[in-house]
């Protein structure tokens, strides 16, 4: 299944002007749920925007032949882990209400995929903007409590309860 390269940048991507998107306008993100190995915990990273804790996530890219390299390379930039993709937790539409969108945050179309995590690396592109802390199910669900859709992802995921 889809890994990161073994030669990873140290540079995040930045911008939208490489950003995919979908017949209808929304940005396609592509974000992973990293799993434990024993599927009691997953792997958060701080949001640099909102404070909170969120999934690996971000735009799939033009130069990115497929959503699974996307989200493998935003796990990479975004929380320092080398993964290995699981299974494909499928598509969720923007939950945000159309107040709550502007044109920093447009409307989206998600595909997350469940990743068993390789390494944890001790310096990652983002290791200065975001820390990474393992959840259980039930503390994730608390931090995701106004995030429906990494809620929806979580869910998706064999995570134990």
């Amino acid at each position: 299944m889809a890994q990161t390269s073994s030669a990873r940048s140290m540079e995040s991507r930045v911008g939208r002007t490489k950003q995919r998107y979908g017949p209808s306008g929304e940005r396609l993100v592509a974000g992973v749920v990293p799993i434990s190995a024993n599927r009691s915990q997953v792997l958060v990273i701080q949001s640099t925007r909102r404070g909170g804790w969120v999934l690996p996530k971000g735009g799939w890219e033009t130069d990115e032949g497929t959503a699974q390299v996307a989200a493998c390379r935003e796990a990479w930039e975004e929380a320092g882990i080398v993964c290995r993709i699981q299974h494909d937790l499928g598509h969720i539409p923007e939950m945000f209400s159309a107040d709550q969108m502007t044109s920093q945050a447009p409307k989206a179309l998600y595909q997350f995929f469940q990743v068993s995590v390789e390494k944890e690396e001790q310096q990652w592109p983002e290791m200065h903007k975001r820390a990474r802390q393992w959840m259980s199910y039930a503390q994730a669900a608390q931090a995701f409590k106004d995030r429906p859709e990494l809620l929806e992802a979580l869910n998706r995921s064999s995570i134990v309860r």
